[in-house]
This record gives structure tokens, C-alpha cells and sequence, in this order.
């Protein structure tokens, strides 16, 4: 298995034909593709693969290719939404930031709670200038809610949906780390390792997006990833 310079797990860029199998749902405003574990969706600084660079093979007949609407931590996997067009990208970021999509993700997390539901409500804030993204649960911090339901137990460990309502970086990640069940993999604020695997168990697994006023809003479910599939069979998922 390759590594990154800074020990992590290297994933490569996307090939034409590979982020083109990744292509959930296409219409002439927006693409949902399915964002594999542990590629980043900008180029960082540093350079190196990332999933930007993969976008020319998604115009479709375009004049540009697509641009993204919203964002996935690197090491998260499932669905990431892209605007087709500088007018149809516009739309989706207001319907971003006005809570109007709604987000279900799959975590696997380590213990996990003793009820069946839940809502977690707890403000955030950075950690540190120093750790730039790094969050902390902070009284002074930014609002932040995520709801969250138990889907099967099994290996000491727990298969759940989480829904944020508010969309804070990193805020179900840290959310479920200060309940003292932290997501299975996650080397920041879990017990993950910093190197190799298990990779985060943090999956987008379903979206939907009004993004027409007289039709349904779109649907749209990313399968579970392959490093997942595992210790969600033995929390009793049965591979649907």
C-alpha cells in the first residue's frame, strides 16, 4: 500500500474513466459523485492528488467542467455535490447555506451511546490558530447540532446515521468524540492511528437537494465504501 510523504495512506487522482464510474446523478444544474476515502477535494498547498483535477472529465458537453458546491474532509467518502454552471452553483451554495439540503452520514463509531437517538448540541470553536481546521467543543464557539440514531450494534461497536442540522468543519467528528464514542479511524480527535489503517468510518451517505421549485427534490445515496463494509456487517448492516 502506498504512502504519503506524512505516512498517510496515498490515494491517487481519479482517471477519466474511474470519476466517471463515481457519477451518481447528473442533470443539467448539478453532478453527485461518490468522493472516495482519503483524497482531498482541493489542491493543497503542498500540491499532490486531489479530486479537482479529475473535474475536466465531468463537463459533459459543457464549455467548463463542473466546480464544487460544498466540501468533504479528505478522509470522508460518499456523496459531494458539483454545479454544472456558474448560475446553477450559485443556487446550491444558498441552499447550503441556508440548511435547505439535508445530509445523512454513516458513521461506525467506537462504543457508543446507550440510548437509541439522540441530539447533540454543542457550540464549537477552533483549537488553535496553529491547527487552523482543528475544532474543540468551546462555550464561546459557533452553534452546532447534530442528530443521531443508532442502525446496529455488534464488536463493541456502533453503526449510526448523523444528520448535522448546522455545518460546522469537523462537527461530527468532534461531536461524537466529546460523547465519549468517537468515529472508528479519526487519528485527530479519535483513536485512530496516524498511519494506515483502519481509515476514518465516516461516510455521506445520502443528500437531498430542492434545487427546483416545481419538482421533487433529487435523492441521492453513495453505496458504503469498501474500508467500511466490515465493521458495518458486524454491527448487523446486511450490504444494501
Amino acid at each position: 500500500m502506498n504512502k504519503s510523504l506524512d505516512g498517510t495512506i496515498a490515494v491517487p487522482e481519479l482517471t477519466a474513466e474511474k470519476i466517471l464510474s463515481r457519477v451518481l446523478h447528473r442533470d443539467g444544474l448539478m453532478l453527485v459523485i461518490d468522493k472516495p476515502a482519503g483524497l482531498p477535494v482541493h489542491r493543497g498547498p503542498k500540491g499532490g492528488p486531489n479530486l479537482e483535477s479529475s473535474f475536466d472529465a465531468l463537463r459533459f458537453g459543457l464549455p467548463r467542467p463542473p466546480v464544487l458546491a460544498h466540501r468533504l474532509d479528505r478522509d470522508t467518502s460518499g456523496c459531494l455535490v458539483l454545479g454544472r454552471h456558474r448560475k446553477a452553483t450559485a443556487s446550491l451554495g444558498l441552499l447550503f447555506k441556508h440548511g435547505r439540503i439535508s445530509k445523512t452520514y454513516w458513521a461506525v463509531v467506537e462504543g457508543g451511546p446507550a440510548e437509541e437517538e439522540g441530539t447533540i448540541d454543542m457550540p464549537l470553536g477552533r483549537r488553535n490558530v496553529e491547527r487552523g481546521w482543528w475544532q474543540k467543543v468551546d462555550p464561546e464557539g459557533q452553534p452546532s447540532v447534530s442528530k443521531w440514531k443508532v442502525m446496529g450494534r455488534g464488536a463493541g461497536l456502533t453503526w449510526l446515521t448523523l444528520e448535522p442540522v448546522t455545518g460546522r468543519t469537523h462537527q461530527l467528528r468532534v461531536h461524537c468524540s466529546a460523547m465519549g464514542w468517537p468515529i472508528v479511524g479519526d487519528a485527530v480527535y479519535g483513536k485512530g492511528p496516524r498511519f494506515g489503517e483502519p481509515r476514518l468510518h465516516l461516510h455521506s451517505r445520502e443528500i437531498v437537494i430542492p434545487i427546483s421549485r416545481n419538482k421533487d427534490p433529487v435523492r441521492v445515496t453513495a453505496p458504503a465504501p469498501p474500508h467500511m463494509r466490515e465493521r458495518l456487517e458486524a454491527c448487523g448492516w446486511n450490504g444494501e
